[in-house]
């Protein structure tokens, strides 16, 4: 078995963070760290993967494959390295990566047998998956656990699916898994979609989802909801980033100021117009962003 690199400060909050579904803020504190480990670029990548952005994660993944260092080190960029390669749709890479990794402390099982799926490798996808779940079981981690059984009901064939997604989503909700919970809540959607089961669970489950993902600004996780909307005939929410690039600077400037607590005639006065005109500025902003008045503007301005 490898030793654990040894972990920063940063690295371990923005751990934290980011299992519990604060992407954007784990990435926040791996951003400030002037020295970043491999561990650090690892997760970077992690946080810019699940926000779909997609040059910085090449640049990062060149940054890894340049770092040499322990074999924990190796292990940890190899297995980045194979998530980047699956994002980019080079399962044949991905595998080839995942199996270089070779330590039960990384779930390069789960990687593996997800891109092992694509490729047309079905039993050696089930056996990896298999191996994975009875690891993460026998370690007692609930994180883990639910990761493990979201990936056997991808790829193992004999298995209940309803009841591993239905378990792996209570273990994700017990733990404050955020993004996790998404995730499966937008698989056990995409199962009942596919299997004509209760549509209502189905919309409830990608709402849920497209609420978070939008908060976070998970543009993958957005998309697919999006799409599983609208397969079930449901329009889906704009996403709050394009919701904002349709609001003028003035509409901006007034929201801002409304939500921080300003009255309308006081945001009048500051900006030299009438009240009317402030009413008007915020009326069309409220149906340019979805909400029903100014109790919400602070929620999706995202304000401190």
């Amino acid at each position: 078995m490898l030793a654990k690199p040894v972990a920063h400060a940063s690295f371990t909050d923005a751990e934290i963070l980011l299992r519990a579904g604060r992407v954007t803020a784990a990435l926040d504190v791996l951003l400030s760290d002037s020295t970043p480990s491999v561990a650090t670029l690892a997760l970077t990548l992690e946080c810019r993967l699940a926000r779909g952005e997609m040059d910085l994660a090449l640049l990062l993944g060149t940054k890894l494959t340049q770092r040499r260092g322990s074999d924990a080190d190796d292990a940890l960029a190899a297995l980045a390295c194979a998530e980047l390669a699956a994002a980019l749709g080079n399962d044949d890479d991905a595998v080839g990566l995942a199996l270089t990794v070779g330590t039960d402390d990384l779930p390069w099982r789960e990687h593996a047998a997800l891109s092992m799926i694509r490729v047309g490798r079905r039993r050696d996808a089930d056996r990896l998956a298999t191996e994975q779940l009875a690891l993460a079981r026998a370690a007692g981690s609930t994180y883990s656990v639910a990761r493990a059984l979201r990936t056997t009901a991808a790829v193992c064939a004999t298995v209940d699916h309803d009841a591993q997604l239905r378990e792996a989503l209570a273990l994700a909700r017990a733990g404050g898994y955020n993004r996790l919970a998404a995730q499966v809540a937008t698989d056990l959607a995409g199962l009942q979609a596919l299997t004509a089961r209760d549509q209502g669970e189905a919309v409830a489950l990608l709402r849920e989802a497209e609420e978070y993902a939008d908060v976070e600004d998970l543009w993958p996780l957005h998309t697919r909801v999006r799409r599983l909307l609208e397969r079930l005939g449901e329009t889906p929410k704009l996403p709050r980033t394009e919701a904002m690039a349709r609001l003028t600077q003035t509409q901006l400037l007034i929201c801002n100021l409304a939500a921080t607590g300003s009255t309308n005639r006081a945001i009048g006065e500051h900006l030299g117009i009438t009240v009317k005109a402030v009413e008007w500025h915020l009326s069309h902003a409220y149906k340019k962003l979805a909400i029903r008045g100014r109790n919400e503007l602070h929620r999706v301005l995202r304000l401190p």
